[in-house]
């Protein structure tokens, strides 16, 4: 087993090495220039995503989608992962991390307006689409929406289900003493109340718990930042100057060459907003929306609160507590930068974590339920909803490190093909951004389809 999970890291360092990095982050930089810097219409995108009435056909309110969205990547990543970027890249990692849920905006705007565009209404009235479906309907190549949906299935088991059921029930029983098989019922209860009910429940929860462990988090941040405030110009300063230099001397650390600052900092930035990966679109494609080009807007501005906003301010309270010179890293930086605020710190980051962690098996679910969905039909629906409440259940009472390192491969192959669509169909995405964006057309409807 120890030789496996070794093999399977190797493999995983390999799948998110270079060669995916750049073209994921060549892809947001191509795109941009594409749709014609659509992040300058991020206001837009924040006012247009906080309506809460149907605005077209679709399953969920755009709001819904976008809640269900950010419960799937607002998640670890922006704690644990952010505090790794820190501790491997130096604080000019945080600045790197930034840049790439930027220039990310574009992308994500990119899938989600050709999810949009070729979705579809099955037979039992639901909406579907996705990566899977553009690649079929957009692109002509059914066997790569298979392949996506494949790697999507098993990445939702792993990086969306058991690695953060095992991250709470670990977490209850290090902070508060819980066995992890209590911890697991009450995991799987929860989940199953609300996956059951299929997408329109998880959106209702999602709706209510995505703003508050949001606000709560990032309330938590800015009040340390306003606790060592006397700190913070050098902080930035720090960032800035380490994010170009590579080098961060500070309390006897010397920080990692520019590579290793790019390199974290591009890295976790991707993986946290998942901008090309083609995961978010799924649930983008059950919008009531108007036209794809509207709900397009409100699904970039899921990047922008995941990676612009929620990784950036917590990558600024980890480098002006200092506690990243220590050479603490992962979960245990960020529990220490929020012991500043006395009792109530770590308390406020338990919280997170667990809202975080639960809001991403939530999410994955309808990723991964779709997924199925578009390899065997409606009748695996009921089934992989079951499956996945005992894979909590399964996941809360295992160590799992070979489980964490197959799903990292898989999700990272699953931009594959999805950025493989993308570049084939940027002169479709070109289209209708011009037809409803440039031209001021947000309000018409587009046609409907049906499979």
């Amino acid at each position: 087993m120890e030789q496996l999970e070794q093999i399977a890291s190797g493999v995983s360092d390999f799948v998110w090495g270079p060669p995916l990095l750049i073209l994921l982050l060549g892809t947001h930089l191509w795109l941009t220039i594409r749709s014609g810097v659509v992040q300058r219409y991020i206001g837009k995108a924040i006012r247009i995503s906080f309506g809460r009435s149907a605005e077209g056909t679709g399953d969920i309110s755009q709001f819904g989608a976008l809640t269900t969205a950010l419960a799937a990547t607002i998640g670890t990543g922006n704690i644990v992962g952010v505090a790794t970027a820190v501790a491997a890249g130096g604080p000019g990692a945080v600045v790197w991390m930034w840049l790439t849920g930027v220039f990310g905006i574009s992308t994500k705007y990119s899938e989600a307006l050709l999810a949009v565009k070729y979705r579809v209404r099955t037979k039992d009235g639901q909406m579907a689409g996705g990566p899977m479906y553009v690649l079929e309907r957009g692109v002509g190549k059914r066997w790569l929406g298979v392949l996506f949906a494949a790697l999507t299935a098993v990445s939702a088991f792993g990086i969306g289900n058991m690695v953060q059921a095992n991250s709470i029930s670990s977490l209850m029983q290090e902070t508060f003493g819980v066995d992890t098989w209590m911890t697991g019922i009450c995991l799987a209860v929860l989940t199953a109340i609300v996956i059951l009910g299929g997408i329109r429940s998880i959106a209702r929860v999602c709706e209510g718990l995505v703003p508050f462990m949001a606000v709560t988090y990032v309330v938590g941040c800015v009040i340390l930042l306003v606790i060592n405030r006397e700190t913070i110009p050098d902080t930035i300063s720090l960032i800035l100057n380490s994010a170009f230099s590579g080098q961060a001397a500070i309390g006897g650390f010397l920080g990692a060459g520019m590579k290793e600052t790019i390199r974290f900092g591009v890295a976790r930035g991707l993986f946290s907003n998942e901008s090309g990966l083609g995961s978010a679109p799924i649930v983008a494609a059950a919008a009531q929306t108007k036209n794809p080009a509207r709900q397009a807007l409100v699904s970039s501005s899921g990047t922008f609160w995941d990676t612009v906003v929620v990784c950036a301010i917590t990558g600024i309270v980890i480098v002006n507590s200092g506690e990243w010179t220590t050479g603490v890293q992962g979960a245990s930086l960020t529990k220490a930068a929020f012991s500043d605020i006395p009792v109530v710190g770590p308390i406020v980051l338990t919280i997170g974590l667990m809202t975080f962690v639960f809001s991403t098996i939530l999410g994955w679910s309808y990723y991964g339920e779709k997924a199925a969905e578009y390899i065997w039909g409606t009748g695996v629906i009921k089934p992989y909803r079951w499956i996945w409440v005992a894979a909590v259940m399964l996941g809360s009472v295992l160590s799992l490190p070979l489980v964490w390192s197959l799903a990292d491969i898989t999700n990272g192959l699953m931009a594959v093909p999805n950025l493989v669509s993308l570049l084939v169909l940027q002169s479709v995405i070109v289209a209708e951004t011009r037809k409803y964006l440039w031209e001021d057309n947000l309000d018409a409807e587009a046609p409907e389809t049906e499979e």
